[in-house]
């Protein structure tokens, strides 16, 4: 298969999923599933998850496991909530990139340095952050200081003194508003598709422009660049990349900063959304995070189908808690379309020896598709609203559905969370 072949199927997976989400439209009647302020909510949503996976994957693809991403993102709330109601968006947007970079740094010197299990250390980041926030919380807000008469409190900052501008495509999405018309007219896919696109151009933060443009960028760092062959080549085989002169130490501790950076600029994001630091934000996005990163096999542009996965399903859940039921009859579509999928590939077989020795995993497989299909439509027949609680973990439980069905494909670097020394052979 050809570049430009793989290209036409991703362009034809995307018509196809906007025009499956425009017939659930129209049988469901909630126009959330495909309005402009899902979208937007959607993508403000996703771009924190993003760059924690974008933090995930700097560590792992140098060879350094980092689920520490949770604590890094807290410490990036933190201390962006603190700058943000004293210098505004700019200090906040530093504050936190620094502090997710310190935790990203006691990572390093833990795992590269002194060989501490990658697990182990990341678990105490997660632990570590937190208690470094309350502790800072209860110096910095306490009762008679200037903070707190601010509005601050134990758990949470006063509001932030600016905000980054917003930017609109004139006459498309402000102003003279085309795309806001169509989508009004609720016409069967043209509207569906200026909402998605209004969504995604109107009033959009300006640094959320930058953090989507961090994905092509490290597409390009890590693929293009001298430096990222480096990169790779430790998470692979860091003893052979050795042998060819690379300072595989450097490389990793570079990559795990940049990984808490990325993290701790997750977090900065949270704290733009709600406009203060807030304890708790983050509610496991860290997480969510690495399991983008590991449902996008380690690459960018799986990554960022990830996080738009996962932000969409956040952003619909606070739009919409009854449109949320929607994700039954998609999920049932979706199971259906593989259903077909396979079964036209088993039939269309000109070997009928092929079709005997096929593995009894296969079979299991179309099995549990089959009755995957049936009980989700029977859910969505059934169920006309879904408990608060369910909503609220929506996005968790899709995270666990659709790790489940990537892990049938995963390939991690060689590597990954493996022990390295300098001069020793693993």
């Amino acid at each position: 298969m050809t570049r430009l072949s793989k290209y036409h199927l991703i362009l034809i997976g995307f018509a196809v999923l906007i025009l499956l989400m425009s017939l659930i439209r129209i049988v469901t009647g909630y126009d959330d599933i495909t309005s402009s302020g899902t979208f937007a909510a959607a993508l403000m949503l996703a771009v924190p998850i993003g760059l924690a996976g974008l933090g995930g994957l700097w560590a792992e693809r140098a060879g350094v496991v980092n689920i520490g991403l949770e604590g890094m993102m807290v410490l990036g709330t933190w201390f962006a909530g603190w700058a943000g109601y004293q210098w505004g968006f700019a200090a906040a947007l530093l504050a936190g990139l620094v502090a997710g970079a310190l935790g990203g740094l006691l990572h390093a010197i833990a795992t590269v340095s002194f060989g501490v299990d990658h697990i182990i250390s990341g678990v105490a980041i997660n632990l570590l952050g937190p208690g470094i926030t309350r502790f800072l919380s209860e110096t910095f807000y306490k009762e008679g200081t200037s903070a707190a008469a601010a509005g601050a409190g134990l758990t949470t900052s006063p509001g932030m003194s600016s905000q980054a501008p917003p930017v609109s495509l004139p006459g498309l999405s402000s102003g003279w508003d085309l795309l806001g018309s169509l989508e009004n007219t609720h016409w069967f896919l043209i509207s569906d598709l200026a909402g998605i696109l209004r969504g995604l151009t109107h009033d959009v933060n300006v640094l959320v422009i930058v953090a989507v443009l961090m994905l092509p960028l490290t597409f390009f760092v890590l693929w293009h660049t001298a430096f990222g062959l480096r990169l790779r080549s430790a998470g692979e085989n860091p003893w052979a990349s050795e042998s060819l002169g690379v300072n595989v130490v450097r490389i990793k501790y570079i990559a795990v900063v940049v990984s808490g950076a990325f993290a701790g600029l997750g977090g900065v994001f949270l704290v733009f959304i709600t406009t203060k630091y807030v304890e708790g934000q983050t509610t496991g996005r860290g997480f969510i995070g690495l399991a983008a990163m590991i449902f996008g096999n380690w690459r960018p542009g799986g990554l960022a189908a990830g996080a738009a996965l996962f932000g969409y399903a956040d952003g619909l859940q606070q739009r919409s808690s009854g449109a949320v039921t929607s994700f039954f009859l998609f999920g049932a579509v979706l199971l259906l379309i593989y259903l077909g999928v396979k079964l036209r590939a088993m039939l269309g077989s000109n070997q009928p020896a092929e079709i005997v020795t096929r593995t009894s995993r296969e079979y299991t497989l179309l099995a549990g598709a089959a009755i995957g299909a049936v009980v989700l439509v029977w859910l969505w027949l059934t169920v006309d609203k879904l408990p608060n609680e369910f909503v609220f973990i929506t996005p968790h439980v899709l995270t666990l559905l659709v790790l489940l069905v990537a892990s049938q494909n995963l390939r991690m670097p060689a590597a990954d969370g493996v022990r390295y020394r300098r001069g020793e052979q693993h």
